[in-house]
């Protein structure tokens, strides 16, 4: 028996080892900070630990952690948790306008884009950040969220119809020929 839970756990291990990065960036973009990003992953980690040997058997182990991720930010939203992903008054703060093609100016342009997700509803957001910034398919991104892929494609393309809105927004990552 314990010869079985070393080797449970050491595969747990090196999938978390593994698979940390992105799931910490996944948190980020949903909850738009790092401490809140870190206590999502580390929650989904420790329900994920208890059926490990359920999880590490299945198709795809990342898509079920995924899933679960998603199911716990829901929850944590549903309940009225604020999330801020920008400080709403930044008006005292001096910014510095840099090069575009130097480290500061696409910090600009991260900020930027993080204060446009704050606007999104969580679906829209959740669509957005699993297609876009994850990469996975339609059907994938509906099975993360829990819904259709024709649920899917509607909070994604709603959602970035709104960012394409933000006139700052649009501005800034297209000038100077970057996309």
């Amino acid at each position: 028996m314990g010869d079985r839970s070393s080797v449970r756990d050491e595969e747990f291990r090196a999938f978390v080892t593994g698979r940390w990065p992105r799931l910490m960036r996944t948190a980020f973009l949903l909850t738009g900070e790092q401490h809140a990003a870190e206590d999502l992953v580390q929650s989904t980690l420790e329900k994920t630990f208890v059926a490990w040997r359920r999880v590490g058997s299945a198709d795809d182990p990342e898509a079920y952690v995924r899933r679960v991720m998603i199911n716990a930010h829901a929850r944590r939203h549903r309940r009225k948790l604020r999330e801020f992903l920008a400080p709403r008054d930044d008006s005292g703060l001096a910014h510095e306008v840099a090069d575009t093609g130097d480290r500061i100016s696409q910090a600009d342009d991260r900020n930027a884009l993080l204060k446009a997700l704050v606007q999104l509803p969580p679906r829209q957001r959740q669509a957005v950040v699993l297609r876009y910034w994850e990469d996975l398919t339609e059907s994938q991104t509906a099975e993360a969220m829990g819904c259709s892929v024709g649920a899917v494609k509607s909070n994604a393309a709603k959602g970035i119809a709104k960012l394409r809105a933000i006139p700052g927004l649009a501005d800034t990552l297209t000038s100077e020929g970057r996309k």
